[in-house]
């Protein structure tokens, strides 16, 4: 295994002092390999379908270069596995690499066996093919909650120092409504883990997803400007998610029609201009490098 001794020179300066907590990230995957065609679409079909995963991501390096924006990428380990170059080219435009999983599967669905080997698996072939050191992890459909918390144990034991998986909302899917709604240290059994949580703003006894996959391209693009203006203002951490196939409007259609999962392709066209804007706000930066300016983090990985 090679590990680069601090990571890219552009990403070690993409701070300045004073600058507020704002995280950019993407997670890496296929259109077909989420969660909602689960039913559809068999983990032994994927081949069949043709990649996009490749073209969607130039399209977000250009955009994130162009906004002056750095970020983590959480790359799915089957994904690295027949892209490698991909991944070499995150790092060589100055973003970090974080592990989304090997195989797509919720933590929900999980043995902890079977978490442990899809923490450990895709830390080493990321490791392997990035030539950096993956410290940050994010479960597929953020699910950590309060009964996979468990999780967490088995990434600090896979050599993980912090997670940005829980989603402190009440979801269907998804969710973990007493979670911290802040980056924060949190307890595990034999140790701590730093956790960089989804956005949301609270209003009243709610609390309102924001800035992150179907939120992030549903919502007009004022509205997600604006949630990161209030967090500025109120010099709150904020972090910003779009899958890689969420600028995609010309993938194809799985399924009967578009209407049946909606929530999929609804907006697919605008994400890309919804988030130039919200980058255009302030300078944003990996979820790692964020957390060791909030002092959750120790020195830059050797």
């Amino acid at each position: 295994m090679t590990v680069a001794e601090q990571g890219p020179p552009s990403a070690r300066a993409v701070s300045r002092p004073g600058e507020p907590a704002l995280a950019m990230s993407v997670d890496v995957e296929e259109y077909f390999q989420v969660q909602a065609f689960a039913g559809r679409v068999s983990r032994s079909d994927w081949d069949r379908w043709p990649s996009r995963v490749e073209a969607n991501l130039e399209r977000l390096l250009a955009l994130l270069e162009g906004a002056g924006a750095r970020g983590t990428f959480f790359v799915l380990g089957c994904v690295a596995e027949k892209h490698p170059d991909m991944v070499r080219r995150i790092v060589a435009a100055g973003h970090e690499i974080g592990s989304h999983g090997m195989s797509h599967r919720m933590i929900t669905e999980l043995t902890p066996d079977e978490m442990r080997a899809e923490a450990r698996d895709s830390r080493r072939l990321l490791e392997d093919v990035s030539g950096s050191r993956v410290e940050g992890y994010r479960a597929p459909s953020y699910t950590i909650n309060p009964r996979t918390r468990w999780a967490l144990d088995l990434l600090v034991e896979s050599g993980y120092t912090y997670d940005s998986s829980i989603f402190p909302i009440r979801g269907r899917r998804y969710g973990y409504p007493d979670g911290p709604t802040r980056p924060v240290r949190l307890a595990t059994a034999a140790s701590e883990i730093a956790e960089f949580p989804m956005t949301t703003l609270g209003v009243g006894p709610l609390r309102i997803p924001l800035l992150a996959g179907s939120y992030l391209r549903l919502l007009p693009a004022w509205m997600s400007e604006a949630a990161v203006r209030y967090q500025l203002l109120r010099n709150l951490p904020a972090v910003v998610n779009v899958h890689t196939w969420e600028i995609d409007a010309d993938q194809p259609t799985i399924g009967p029609s578009r209407r049946a999962t909606w929530t999929h392709y609804a907006r697919l066209g605008a994400t890309a201009a919804t988030l130039t804007r919200v980058l255009g706000v302030a300078r944003f930066a990996g979820i790692g490098l964020r957390l060791r300016e909030l002092g959750l983090l120790g020195s830059s990985p050797a």
